[in-house]
């Protein structure tokens, strides 16, 4: 190739689309009213255990009660499985942890 070309082809590699960002699964996701579950960033794969008064989630290093409103069993595409199908869209301010939506596989809703 010439200097020309490597050029070219450099260029159109800075240009091309890459792959879907992560964050992009969490896209289409809708509370039970109809509004988005994720702001900017704010949903997250994050490991899940049922507990005998519901299910809980890990959040920055500690685990969140889980309101059953929130919580929706269904399998996103694109999810990498690293969590066994867990995922977390909320916000932390000065009140605590504000839980949008709790995604968890269907297997687990005949468990809980």
């Amino acid at each position: 190739m010439s200097p020309k070309q490597i050029s070219l082809v450099g260029g159109l590699l800075v240009i091309w689309p890459g792959p879907i960002q992560a964050h992009d699964i969490y896209t289409d996701l809708l509370t039970r009213s109809g509004l988005p579950c994720c702001h900017d960033g704010d949903c997250r794969p994050v490991p899940y255990r049922l507990v005998p008064k519901g299910v809980q989630m890990f959040v920055d290093e500690q685990w969140l009660d889980i309101p059953r409103s929130s919580i929706q069993y269904r399998t996103l595409a694109g999810d990498r499985g690293e969590t066994g199908g867990g995922h977390w869209c909320g916000l932390r301010d000065a009140m605590g942890y504000f839980t949008r939506c709790a995604i968890l596989p269907p297997q687990s809703a005949a468990a809980h």
